[in-house]
């Protein structure tokens, strides 16, 4: 269920653009993922994090709230020999390949907006409108760099809103038919 502030912040904040600001992608070492036949075997680990946000105001047009959103991902070796060999190093992976990006979400400030409402609206609603381009980026320059084909879901919001709305009606009508 979609809190009071959040339904607020997504009525009051219209997508203005989505964009790459920092990317970095690269394969460590010797490692060339083209020709190394253990490749799939490699674990792959996630990162997602919403680092920051910020409302910046331009001359005679509505502020904007900008949200920064740091995706990656990267295959790493657990079974390394020279990580067998020294016992200190057990717990330690070795990062074969990694693909970074950090988004950032523009969204136009509609109505005023508690501080709250909008990091709500950072942490649990702005992620879905980049999620398509990562899901883009990424697959693209795993195919670039030979990198196991990784395809990413499509992530999609329901739409409660409606329905809350037809429960409550519902459950009025039959308050007042008792």
């Amino acid at each position: 269920m979609i809190s009071a502030g959040l339904q607020k912040a997504i009525d009051s904040l219209e997508i203005q653009d989505v964009y790459v600001r920092d990317l970095l992608a690269n394969c460590a070492g010797d490692f060339d993922p083209k020709y190394d036949d253990d490749v799939i075997q490699l674990a792959v680990q996630w990162m997602h994090l919403v680092r920051s946000s910020n409302v910046v105001e331009f001359d005679g047009e509505d502020p904007l709230l900008r949200v920064f959103i740091r995706l990656g991902v990267r295959w790493v070796d657990s079974t390394d020999e020279d990580n067998e060999q020294d016992d200190s190093k057990d717990d330690e992976l070795l990062v074969r390949a990694s693909i970074e990006a950090e988004f950032i979400a523009e969204y136009r400030v509609t109505a005023e907006l508690e501080k709250a409402c909008i990091e709500e609206f950072c942490l649990k609603n702005a992620s879905y409108h980049v999620w398509p381009y990562w899901r883009e980026l990424l697959s693209n320059q795993c195919a670039r760099m030979h990198l196991p084909r990784l395809i990413l879901p499509a992530v999609q919001l329901a739409d409660n809103r409606h329905q809350q709305a037809e429960a409550l009606e519902s459950a009025e009508e039959m308050i007042e038919g008792q």
